[in-house]
């Protein structure tokens, strides 16, 4: 974290860096905290905590150019180690969707809703206009748990399965459904038909 350049008073970058990632529980936590979180942090104020911004954004921008469009999603590790990266940090529940051509190559990945800590919530309507919009053939739904337990909810099996019938309606299928955590992911596929 030495990319803070320097400390605080009494204090260099490298014990300041180590302070934050002790207070926040590591790199991945500290660079999806909100810059409300990091100003109240001893010693960060507005300068730092927009750098740590910063580097988040750069951070997701080196995601998004790793699978630029036209990128073929049929593997479900890659998959689940883009989606950790792209919507695995943040503290509040985000829902997005990875929409794909007949070939799986991606046309476009969105966030159709940021929610609360535990919660976010997904209108099917705007997927499947989305959907629709972008002529999609196919279309992986993702979000995340920020409390770092990936086990989906009864929620979230009630959710799929309503998108998938909404969608299968207009010839869209769901491949699968990944609850996400900075950690691990859990897919809703491997636990049977969706």
């Amino acid at each position: 974290m030495l990319f803070l350049v320097s400390g605080s008073q009494g204090e260099d970058a490298v014990r300041m860096s180590r302070r934050l990632l002790k207070e926040f529980g590591g790199i991945s936590p500290l660079l999806g905290a909100p810059i409300s979180a990091l100003t109240t942090f001893r010693g960060a104020g507005n300068a730092k905590a927009a750098q740590i911004e910063a580097m988040y954004e750069l951070m997701a921008r080196d995601v998004k150019a790793e699978f630029a469009k036209g990128e073929r999603f049929n593997d479900q590790q890659s998959m689940s180690r883009y989606l950790r990266k792209r919507i695995g940090h943040p503290l509040r529940e985000v829902f997005a969707c990875l929409f794909l051509n007949s070939k799986h190559e991606l046309l476009s990945f969105d966030d159709m809703s940021n929610g609360s800590i535990d919660r976010a919530h997904v209108h099917p309507r705007e997927v499947l206009l989305w959907g629709i919009e972008l002529n999609a053939a196919a279309i992986i739904l993702a979000h995340n748990h920020p409390s770092g337990a990936s086990e989906p909810s009864h929620v979230d099996i009630f959710l799929t399965k309503e998108l998938s019938n909404l969608l299968k309606q207009v010839d869209i299928c769901v491949p699968d459904h990944f609850v996400v955590s900075a950690r691990n992911t859990v897919t809703l596929a491997a636990r049977g038909p969706i």
